[in-house]
């Protein structure tokens, strides 16, 4: 498996946290989840560093020539990521849970604000 890792910095960017949390919840995931060999895709943000990213996780057989959904992240912030990376998985464990995703965070709760 490979993982791969984009993070902004938003300084330079007229968009926040905020805006792309909301840009998640009217249109920014659903075009994610037909993505062949993609295991998971899940947005991260960090208000202290004002940072927005995502982690990708892709089966090894992932075709990387297949389209994807356009880079809205970066149409929307107006520059590439600041850092991105592609690794290697080395292991993967899944701890105790219901067996369904039933937070599907920040973005999708009532009042988007982190607790």
């Amino acid at each position: 498996m490979k993982a791969t890792i984009s993070w902004w910095d938003l300084s330079g960017s007229d968009q926040t946290i905020d805006s792309l949390r909301a840009h998640l919840r009217e249109e920014g995931v659903a075009p994610w989840s037909r993505i062949h060999g993609l295991r998971l895709k899940f947005w991260i943000s960090d208000r202290l560093s004002n940072r927005w990213g995502a982690v990708m996780l892709w089966e090894s057989t992932a075709d990387p020539t297949v389209p994807m959904p356009p880079n809205r992240a970066t149409e929307l912030i107006g520059y590439p990521p600041t850092h991105r990376m592609a690794t290697d998985v080395e292991a993967i464990v899944e701890g105790v849970h219901s067996g369904q995703l039933v937070d599907l965070g920040l973005a999708f709760e009532p009042d988007g604000q982190s607790s």
